[in-house]
């Protein structure tokens, strides 16, 4: 239970992106105090929480979970760790923040979702790009009958991180279970079942690995994962997906990444392109139109206060200052309800994510998803 509705929240990582997402977020919301910190190098743990003025720095994630006083935690760390810390902090009665992919499998995803419901714990996985307004107000239009009825979507995820040869847990199979499908895929994966509002049957994936990457900083070898992915996805309606995320594109934009979006229905199309830069941007085109592709400008009300001017400052400001992801989780525990996207989604994720590691190893071949 919360005191005098405050939610007291541990977070598990004090990498750049807490720092750079959920503290912010947190720092700024009336009903969170953030209590605690755990991180695996005390030094760092400890300037973590210096900027944040958080009282708890650990080391030892039993110690926090044993002698903090906590309502809820984020897991904020390799996907290794994600399912034993989730478990642990479930068991301890908390609601749980758990970072994407949930788990290294389907199995430890579905241990997590059922614990969470058997708990009754307030849950996130944080899909952030549901949230962008470029996607709210393409789900709209979908969902109002833009296109009628969706035939296909291609989404399109380009970074060029994946250039860099250094070692990274993210393309280690051992800590990361998938490189680009777990990493980025899942992204994907989420916002194409969202805007159509549909539900996958079966995935075929081709992946790649382009770039000879370093030894662990032990020296040992690893398996190492694909870092370019390419997914279709065939869903219970019909339509089908064309899924593809990689992090060895060249874009040439000051984030270095782009996102592009496809969907074509029996009545129209809509066209959606963010650049990371200046560019969030939604196109259509009605059959039977004769003036071709129009602008399709995102609402106001969509935007509400956040900037819209630069990527960067829409995509902090959406998530450091409305009920998006992290702030509305926590807003859900204050009034005792349930947050989307929560694990229930992460699982269904999942086994996308699972089936499509497992048809890259089998040359594409389709593999059936089962939803539960």
């Amino acid at each position: 239970m919360t005191k005098n509705n405050r939610v007291r929240v541990g977070i598990f990582g004090t990498s750049w992106w807490a720092d750079t997402i959920y503290l912010p977020g947190l720092d700024a919301h009336e009903h969170a105090d953030v209590v605690a910190c755990c991180g695996r190098n005390r030094e760092r743990a400890q300037a973590f929480a210096n900027t944040w003025k958080i009282p708890g720095v650990f080391t030892d994630p039993d110690d926090m979970l044993r002698t903090a006083d906590l309502d809820a935690v984020i897991v904020a760390t390799s996907n290794d760790t994600h399912y034993p810390l989730t478990m642990a902090a479930l068991d301890a009665g908390l609601h749980v923040l758990c970072e994407k992919p949930l788990g290294l499998d389907v199995a430890q995803a579905e241990a997590m979702a059922l614990k969470a419901r058997e708990t009754g714990a307030i849950t996130m996985v944080p899909l952030t790009y549901r949230f962008m307004p470029m996607n709210r107000w393409v789900r709209e239009l979908v969902g109002n009958g833009y296109v009628g009825r969706p035939l296909h979507i291609n989404a399109r995820y380009y970074t060029d991180f994946g250039f860099d040869p250094s070692y990274s847990w993210r393309f280690d199979r051992e800590i990361a279970g998938s490189g680009i499908i777990g990493d980025l895929a899942s992204h994907w994966v989420d916002l194409a079942r969202w805007l159509i509002d549909d539900t996958e049957v079966s995935v075929s994936a081709l992946t790649r690995n382009f770039v000879e990457r370093e030894p662990r900083p032990d020296g040992t070898p690893y398996d190492q994962t694909e870092d370019s992915a390419a997914l279709t996805v065939s869903y219970a309606s019909g339509a089908y997906g064309l899924l593809q995320t990689s992090a060895v594109c060249h874009e040439g934009t000051p984030f270095g990444q782009t996102h592009h979006l496809e969907i074509h229905g029996d009545r129209g199309t809509i066209y959606a392109s963010c650049d990371w830069d200046r560019v969030q941007r939604v196109d259509g085109l009605r059959r039977g139109d004769s003036e071709g592709r129009q602008p399709l400008p995102i609402p106001d009300e969509i935007w509400g206060d956040i900037r819209r001017d630069v990527v960067h400052d829409t995509y902090r400001d959406v998530f450091r200052t409305t009920d998006a992801m992290t702030r509305g989780w926590i807003t859900a525990i204050a009034g005792g309800e349930q947050a989307i996207p929560n694990f229930d989604d992460g699982l269904a994720v999942q086994r996308v994510l699972d089936a499509a590691v497992v048809s890259a190893a089998t040359d594409g071949s389709q593999q059936p998803i089962e939803h539960s």
